[in-house]
């Protein structure tokens, strides 16, 4: 954040492609968690870029190129967090973008509330259990067959690129990009996320304000962040969430690789 005083930490991570090693700057007042946000992205596409260049040595290089969209069909996942965070960029943007973003929205509740599929989205995000494979799996393909576009695409590209939520971070692959235009005739191989940033943004933000785990599908997004505006009132120091944020880290890294068994190290 801008004009505030901060810290610098050298960070240190094991992930299945190898050791990460990088500089955070965090600030030392009291922020709230959307502060986080940027840094603990970075931190996943760095880890991430390990398992490219691991794929790419192997003649498996990324596909992904500017233009392609057929991902910015699927429905995306968001932790409270990442939806705060997207919520304060729009509400930044002038007067006309922000009615603009608001039309597609609105365009998009109307084609699921007709589909059946928006009351859905909302008891989603409203679940006081933590989502499973089997109640989302049904809900993604149903979705994903409406083809809908992300209110943010425009003109087969990525208008909050920059800001763009962690899963659309992560989904990469090495196949043919139009192998991804019909994924259920083609195989698709997708680039493994050594840490998937949303879901330990989920359990940070669900133990500091003693919540449920949450996964707001982004639809529903601009709805949710009004229903719980009152929660993104809260602060806490900023090297206190880095530390919370990196113990996330090492649980999501221990569960799905079991040689990181040192926890990641914050060190100013």
């Amino acid at each position: 954040m801008p004009n505030q005083p901060i810290e610098r930490f050298e960070i240190a991570i094991n992930t299945p492609a190898g050791r990460l090693s990088t500089v955070v700057d965090v600030p030392t007042s009291f922020v709230p968690v959307t502060a986080i946000v940027p840094l603990l992205r970075r931190l996943g596409e760095e880890a991430q870029l390990l398992e490219e260049s691991q794929l790419s040595a192997q003649g498996k290089p990324r596909s992904c190129t500017k233009g392609c969209s057929a991902c910015c069909h699927m429905l995306v996942p968001l932790s409270p967090p990442e939806a705060y965070a997207l919520m304060n960029r729009i509400r930044s943007w002038p007067a006309e973008k922000q009615e603009h973003i608001a039309t597609r929205f609105t365009q998009v509740k109307s084609v699921l509330l007709v589909k059946g599929l928006w009351h859905r989205l909302v008891e989603l995000g409203e679940s006081s259990q933590p989502p499973d494979d089997e109640t989302l799996e049904p809900i993604n393909q149903e979705f994903y067959a409406l083809r809908i576009a992300c209110p943010f695409l425009e003109e087969d590209m990525c208008s909050i690129y920059d800001e763009r939520p962690a899963a659309c971070r992560e989904l990469l692959v090495t196949s043919p990009a139009d192998h991804c235009q019909n994924m259920a005739s083609h195989t698709i191989l997708p680039i493994p996320a050594p840490v998937r940033i949303s879901p330990v943004l989920g359990l940070l933000w669900s133990e500091l304000t003693d919540s449920p785990l949450r996964l707001i599908p982004l639809p529903i997004v601009s709805e949710w962040v009004e229903r719980h505006r009152d929660d993104n009132e809260q602060t806490w120091q900023g090297s206190r969430l880095l530390d919370a944020a990196l113990d996330k880290v090492w649980r999501y890294l221990s569960q799905s690789f079991p040689q990181a068994e040192d926890k990641p190290r914050g060190e100013g």
